[in-house]
């Protein structure tokens, strides 16, 4: 059996979802999991680094633009540079935006107000290390609880990530359409979620750490962490899809 993949969560003051996507990541699928306080440059060998949702620094001048200073952030950076999965959840996309490591920003909800309930997405991009588990056009079920997920950019780089594949899921009706009803807080293109140019980046408003537990009675966001497992595996050992489909239950698809 394959060592279990190593998460590091990161811990900022104001962080609520930290032990959430530990629960899944140690609890529900059996891979290792440590905390990473935001004060630590050490990111403890991890083999993929989580930032969670929650308010880092009380979301004090803007969403992530005080915990994108913090030590283990530089960390995190070269991390990401020298091709390690990052994966930043809701206030985690506010501060991969934060320090540069994706494009665009996240403004306030178009209603202003916050925003909490179980939305539908659709996946763009199966071919990402976040995605691989899920088929094209896959509509999965996950919350959202957020009051700036609304992604803008200018027209060059909506233009730029869109020919690139990076955006990994978008907003859409139960059926996979992409209707404005169906977008909670007025995204460019109803984005809800993308990747950097080398794909190895994720950032995402909704919370597939809540939905993926079969106690909560649906579970479409294990296909994110599935396949960054997949992806961790295959890279050092054959046969990676059959091991993570015996984890979660689910076939990965390419």
């Amino acid at each position: 059996m394959q060592s279990p993949v190593r998460f590091g969560i990161v811990v900022f003051p104001g962080s609520n979802c930290d032990h959430d996507a530990y629960h899944v990541c140690r609890k529900v699928l059996g891979q290792d999991a440590v905390f990473l306080w935001h004060k630590d440059p050490d990111l403890k060998d991890v083999d993929v680094v989580i930032l969670p949702g929650g308010f880092s620094y009380g979301d004090y001048l803007r969403c992530g633009a005080i915990a994108r200073f913090s030590p283990v952030m530089r960390e995190v950076t070269r991390f990401a540079e020298s091709g390690g999965p990052v994966l930043g959840i809701c206030n985690g996309f506010q501060i991969l935006v934060e320090a540069g490591l994706l494009p665009g920003v996240l403004l306030r909800n178009a209603s202003l107000r916050f925003a909490c309930k179980n939305v539908h997405i659709r996946v763009e991009n199966p071919f990402t290390p976040f995605t691989t588990a899920c088929a094209a056009g896959e509509v999965l079920t996950i919350p959202i609880a957020h009051g700036e997920g609304n992604y803008f950019a200018d027209e060059e780089t909506i233009h730029r990530i869109e020919e690139n594949g990076q955006v990994a899921f978008r907003y859409c009706a139960p059926g996979g359409e992409i209707t404005a009803d169906s977008n909670p807080n007025g995204s460019l293109g109803n984005i809800a979620g993308i990747i950097n140019e080398r794909g190895n980046v994720l950032g995402m408003m909704p919370h597939p750490e809540r939905a993926a537990d079969p106690l909560l009675g649906f579970t479409d966001g294990q296909k994110v962490f599935a396949s960054i497992i997949e992806h961790v595996l295959s890279r050092v050992t054959p046969g990676a899809v059959e091991e993570v489909a015996a984890v979660t239950g689910e076939k990965g698809r390419r």
